[in-house]
């Protein structure tokens, strides 16, 4: 991938991105060509360096970027991983070799990534992991076993967080590779969720292989790199979604969409009156609210409560982001706010389930678990609003515990933002073989 490097900045990027746009978005282009183009422009990647093929933007403006293409009615950027997590860490700890062989084709959505974090027996308590990488010359040999691997199915290349030095404390032995997910010794098993869907997998490594050159960062030093890894998993799940839909193409090699043509993937936005659109536009709310009316419920002194919750609580993540921008303007920072964040937005899910329970009554409970059978829910009350909301449901409880839970959260908050004392029997300074191990 070419980079373009970007023109001189204007006072409002979203003049820019759109006067881009215009010249730029043809749907009769494939998926692959098409990000290409959306990747070296750094409108993909708005918020990575200029030189690391983003656009040096804050977060703010990065979902104004987002919400901006998909209005346009252009293919918004490839979803997943490859932007969100990867492409970051590897801008902050890579080397610039690293950072030209992994980055464009990760924001191009040319390579699909997972996140081969947690394991059976570390997943709040990350640093336990036991997935071991023995080095054998100038590759690693590797053994072991992760679960809840997002998109695992679906990828090309994965995040790999391994032991490499069994022998000092937990944190101190870990290292983070660029790992290759086809090839032989790796085994994926797809897992099955009660949405229907199928998201996360089951991963296994029998003596699978990994070049040193694909480490990122230095050898045991993964903890910090991992980290960085999360505080932008953490940051993404705490902003707002800034109204980006997932249209259905799917970055990498496995899922087939990148030689469809863009177009198709782009769904004609609905017809909307004003008044719906400045509602929408008013309130972080409106989809509830719509339901309110539709299903009779406006006039429900409970509901309405929950409504009003509902808007309060958007509105308190939207003026965090903006406030959180302002100061990073200024040179500061808010410690802990991606750990607020994800509370905040654990919070919001959960509300949301209940408020759109309260809502559909019974009707929340039909849902279509397969895709072939989704269409036959259009014409029921509530059309794709509805399936929305009761997916949502279905979801909420999931916020809370990936991306480390809400007790991990609040322990960060209290220990590294209020400097609160460690809670008592703290073993991070025993050598990891010296553990104590279950049965």
């Amino acid at each position: 991938m070419t980079r373009t490097a970007p023109a001189p900045s204007t006072a409002d990027p979203i003049a820019e991105l759109r006067e881009w746009l215009a010249d730029n978005w043809d749907p009769d282009l494939s998926v692959e060509e098409w990000w290409a183009r959306l990747g070296s422009s750094g409108w993909a990647a708005p918020l990575l360096p200029v030189d690391c093929y983003g656009r040096g933007l804050n977060r703010s403006d990065a979902l104004r970027v987002a919400q901006t293409i998909t209005e346009f009615g252009a293919l918004p950027a490839p979803m997943g991983m490859g932007i969100a997590l990867v492409s970051p860490t590897i801008a902050t700890h890579g080397t610039r070799e690293q950072i030209e062989r992994y980055i464009p084709d990760a924001v191009s959505g040319r390579l699909g990534w997972c996140q081969l974090f947690s394991e059976p027996g570390a997943g709040s308590d990350l640093a336990g992991l036991a997935t071991r990488a023995v080095r054998d010359g100038d590759v690693w040999i590797v053994n072991g076993q992760k679960v809840w691997t997002s998109g695992g199915h679906l990828a090309d290349l994965g995040m790999l967080l391994a032991r490499t030095d069994p022998t000092v404390p937990k944190h101190q032995g870990i290292t983070w590779f660029a790992f290759d997910m086809r090839q032989p010794g790796v085994e994926v098993r797809p897992l099955r969720e009660m949405t229907g869907n199928t998201m996360f997998s089951e991963v296994f490594f029998t003596d699978a292989v990994v070049r040193d050159d694909a480490r990122i960062g230095a050898l045991n030093n993964g903890w910090t790199v991992a980290n960085t890894t999360l505080l932008h998993e953490r940051s993404g799940m705490g902003a707002r979604s800034g109204g980006q839909v997932f249209l259905g193409a799917r970055a990498g090699t496995v899922a087939g969409d990148l030689e469809r043509r863009a177009g198709d993937f782009v769904r004609t936005p609905r017809s909307t009156s004003r008044a719906a659109n400045d509602e929408r536009r008013a309130s972080p709310a409106a989809t509830y609210i719509a339901l309110a009316r539709e299903f009779g419920k406006a006039s429900d002194p409970v509901v309405r409560q929950r409504l009003a919750q509902a808007h309060i609580l958007g509105e308190i993540t939207r003026l965090n982001t903006e406030r959180h921008k302002a100061i990073r303007a200024a040179g500061g920072d808010i410690p802990g706010i991606a750990n607020f964040s994800k509370l905040l937005m654990g919070h919001i899910l959960r509300h949301n389930r209940d408020l759109g329970a309260a809502i559909l009554g019974a009707r929340v409970t039909l849902h279509a678990y397969a895709a072939e059978h989704r269409d036959s829910l259009d014409d029921a009350p509530g059309g794709r609003a509805v399936q929305a909301v009761t997916a949502q449901v279905l979801s909420a409880q999931a916020l809370p515990i990936f991306g480390g839970t809400d007790q991990i959260q609040r322990n960060i908050i209290g220990e590294r933002v209020l400097g609160l004392p460690k809670e008592p029997g703290d073993l991070s300074r025993v050598p990891y073989n010296e553990l104590p191990k279950n049965g």
